[in-house]
Order: C-alpha cells, then structure tokens, then sequence
C-alpha cells in the first residue's frame, strides 16, 4: 500500500504541483513586469502639477526647476520657494496654487513622491549626462507633453548598458552630441556605476 501511494506521490502529485508552480511564477513574473522596472508608475502627487502647461506650452527649460541637474548625481525636486518665484503673482487663486502657498507660507517641505529611482547599489550621475548634452527626454519621456508624471522607461541595469553601448540607437540627436562633445560611448565596466 506505502508502494501505491509513493507511485501516485511521484507520477501525479509532484507533476501537478511543479507545473502548479511553474504557473505561479510566469503569471507573477510578467504581471509584476512594470513595477519590477517601475515603468507605468505614476503616483498621486502632493500637489498636481503639469509639465505639459509648464515645460510644454510655457517652454520653462527642465532645469530652472531642477536646480541640482547640472551639478549633482539627483536633478533635484522643487521647493515651494522655486514654484513662487512664478506664483506670488500668476494664478493665485487656483486651488493647487493656493495649496502650493501654504506649503509655501507654513515653510513645510512639498512631499513629492519620488518617480524615477535607481537602485541604491548603483552611481548615476545627472551632472555629467546633461554636461555632454544628453537630454532630459532621453531617460524620462517627453515631459513636454506629460500631464501627470510617470515613469515611462526602464531603469534597469540592461536598460542603461543597451544606451552606453548603442547611444546612436538611444539618445536623440547623437550625432550633434558625438561632434560637439567628442564622445563616443558610455562606460561598461563595473565600477562606472557600481561603487
């Protein structure tokens, strides 16, 4: 009888419960895709805030709000102090500039969601990208014509070696950039982002 059910364990219960498993893991790994790369994510934020308006119809370059792009691995994420430059005077009455000034008025900090991260175990550096004229595009979407923000590319290690080692294929305007800046492509070796 202990033979019966070894054979029946072997030749229906263990084929039913790995091919149980393999299941569980192919829905599981294709259906957390998106948030595993973190494309499609896009969280409600403090306040609303449009860059189609700001960096598309009004053309404000990227970096007059994202101070730090030039000068530091993180762009930066606005202060009430930067968005009142404008706002002392435009659109005051507005129930997002009126939520904005009390942000601005009390000294709280805006508690933007964070959208666009790396991994912690990984060195990326906004100053020297934007210093060789890689646009903003490139890595984030065109902002331009983004209502809400949202991570529209992958961050992933693959994501970031395909770029240094096709740029032509993955930066607008390479070849501008290739005869102003001289530069060919990016670093692959480990200790480039990995420090």
């Amino acid at each position: 009888m202990s033979k019966f059910f070894l054979d029946y364990n072997l030749k229906v219960r263990l084929p039913i419960i790995v091919f149980t498993a393999a299941i569980v893991f192919a829905i599981t790994y294709y259906v957390s895709y998106a948030e595993r790369n973190g494309i499609g994510y896009t969280p409600e934020q403090p306040i609303k805030y449009s860059h189609n308006l700001h960096a598309g119809d009004m053309k404000i370059d990227c970096q007059y709000c994202h101070t730090g792009v030039e000068k530091s691995r993180n762009a930066g994420i606005p202060s009430a102090d930067i968005c009142m430059n404008c706002h002392t005077a435009a659109r005051t009455d507005k129930p997002e500039i009126i939520k904005l000034k009390e942000f601005y008025d009390y000294n709280k900090p805006i508690t933007w969601k964070r959208v666009h991260k790396i991994p912690d175990f990984a060195y990326f550096s906004h100053a020297v990208h934007v210093g060789k004229g890689i646009d903003c595009e490139n890595c984030h979407g065109d902002m331009a014509k983004t209502e809400v923000v949202g991570q529209v590319h992958s961050f992933t290690m693959g994501a970031c070696l395909e770029c240094h080692r096709s740029p032509e294929k993955n930066i607008k305007d390479f070849s501008k950039l290739q005869e102003k800046f001289s530069i060919k492509k990016g670093p692959e070796y480990c200790s480039a982002c990995h420090r």
